[in-house]
């Protein structure tokens, strides 16, 4: 009896031993709950060295890693409310649409994909992460275009004003790339509040006059969308850059700093960071036809590709004509009823997938079957040609213009409401206790 419970006894004590040494083993945690779901903390550190990995080969400057793991934070949250509505409204992106994308990111970059793997595995990233990585991309772009294009109206007259302006001055032959710092106010915020975020403002105004850099303290600092890449926009036409950008930087010049600018979002610090002629004065314009499977809960994905596969071939080999094939099958109804044609119109007009196979092909020739947003294609490039501004241009490139400028300002404000609305808890870290 003795000698049982010695032996009960150093199996406890040999428990408690393994409980004691997995007590200090560091473990993953839940860094943020978002709805029903979760943000871990592998997910934040992984992130942020990312972003220091990536800062050091730019040789750009970064804030505290205080500063930075807020921002890190705000952005995995956006992420995932934007994930989170994607699976509530069914969007998945499949294998074969991923593969397909990828197949046309390696042929952007006249690469094989077997060389593109050995680029991206020689920066330190597995390619089943990439490939996750990439399918988080395609699946936020899409969500966006979804969700905040309904949004969006371009009415005939904003479309004639910009054409007229257009005609009396042309394009205005200035891009600017705009560095972009919000230090954000509430729309009930008390007094108290509105000073504080004067003061902050204040602060960062008085940095970037004294030479600061301007990305590290966007990072710091901005409450904007474009904070973790430093704040900067890409390169915009006076005509499509956010409202409150086109009313303030059109007679501005590289270097000048401008603001603070109060909005309802709060108190905008703008930087021109430079500025370069419109690179595109004329338009190559293609003339395609096309033929269109969307997948559904009847049409498998691979049933789709299957059909695409058929279809190519008979037309390759005479059996059947593509116009033919268009009017029976093909489910995009404004072009079926043509034989599949969709006329004149610039590539860009189109979704990304799209865009890249038509400038793949030349003229006369049919594309492989692939996948975009829309569902799965084959295309035909019939012909080219290089246009002016014409008119029909004008008021094309004034509805696109119009459209990215309404786009960019609908995107943040479908953001901030759903951030408003979700049930979002931040557990911060226990401070170490030595």
């Amino acid at each position: 009896m003795k000698r049982c419970n010695r032996l009960i006894l150093a199996l406890l004590t040999l428990t408690m031993s393994q409980v004691v040494h997995a007590a200090v083993e560091p473990l993953d945690r839940v860094t943020v709950q978002i709805n029903e779901g979760i943000i871990l903390e592998s997910e934040v550190v992984a992130m942020i060295q990312t972003i220091k990995a990536n800062a050091a080969k730019a040789e750009q400057q970064l804030p505290s890693d205080a500063a930075l793991r807020t921002q890190i934070i705000e952005r995995l949250i956006l992420t995932q409310l934007q994930m989170q509505m994607a699976d509530r409204i069914g969007l998945h992106i499949g294998d074969l649409q991923l593969d397909q994308t990828i197949e046309n990111i390696a042929k952007e970059q006249n690469i094989s994909i077997e060389q593109m793997k050995m680029q991206i595995e020689a920066d330190g990233t597995s390619f089943a992460q990439y490939r996750e990585q990439l399918r988080e991309e395609v699946t936020l772009g899409e969500i966006q275009r979804i969700q905040v294009q309904r949004r969006i109206q371009v009415s005939p007259q904003e479309i004639n004003n910009l054409v007229s302006l257009i005609n009396e001055q042309g394009l205005k032959d200035v891009e600017f790339q705009i560095g972009h710092i919000l230090i954000d106010v509430a729309d009930d915020a008390s007094s108290t509040e509105v000073e504080a975020a004067s003061k902050r403002s204040g602060i960062v105004l008085k940095r970037l006059n004294d030479g600061d850099d301007f990305r590290s303290i966007a990072i710091a600092a901005s409450a904007g969308p474009k904070a973790l890449e430093g704040g900067i926009w890409d390169y915009m036409n006076i005509n499509e850059m956010p409202t409150l950008f086109a009313e303030v930087v059109s007679d501005a010049k590289i270097g000048d700093i401008i603001g603070p600018i109060k909005s309802g979002a709060g108190l905008h610090i703008l930087k021109i960071m430079d500025a370069r002629g419109l690179q595109t004065q004329e338009i190559q314009e293609v003339k395609s036809r096309h033929i269109l499977l969307k997948p559904s809960p009847i049409l498998s994905e691979d049933r789709a590709k299957s059909m695409m596969d058929r279809f190519l071939a008979q037309i390759r080999s005479g059996e059947a004509k593509f116009e033919d094939l268009a009017h029976q099958y093909s489910e995009d109804p404004g072009s079926a009823a043509k034989g599949g044609q969709l006329g004149w119109a610039d590539p860009s007009i189109y979704v990304p997938a799209f865009a890249q196979a038509l400038n793949s092909l030349e003229v006369g020739e049919i594309s492989e079957p692939f996948r975009s947003t829309h569902g799965w294609h084959i295309t035909q490039l019939e012909e080219k040609r290089i246009t002016d501004a014409t008119e029909k241009f004008n008021t094309n490139r004034a509805h696109q213009l119009i459209y990215r400028r309404k786009f960019n300002e609908e995107l943040q404000n479908w953001l901030d409401e759903m951030r408003a609305e979700a049930f979002i808890d931040i557990f911060e870290p226990e401070p170490n206790r030595g």
